[in-house]
């Protein structure tokens, strides 16, 4: 991981956002300690591995004998 101090970052943003969404991560300092970084969001979130995720569970769910996965939202939302 690259690392920048804050000014450098500010002087350099558009850049430093380039530089991630190509992949590299970019760490930005204050005073020397790490505070942030800047990731590409590309890839970080597959919604429909997510929603595949939650499907397969859902139907787990449904087979655990007297389990039923409207009764585990009601328990959720109490």
């Amino acid at each position: 991981m690259r690392k920048v101090g804050l000014f450098e970052a500010k002087q350099k943003l558009s850049e430093l956002v380039d530089r991630a969404a190509a992949g590299e991560r970019i760490g930005i300092t204050r005073r020397g300690k790490l505070a942030a970084v800047i990731v590409s969001v590309q890839g970080q979130y597959d919604l429909g591995g997510i929603f595949d995720n939650l499907e397969r569970i859902r139907k787990r769910a449904g087979r655990i004998k007297g389990v039923r996965v409207k009764d585990l939202i009601e328990e959720g939302r109490s």
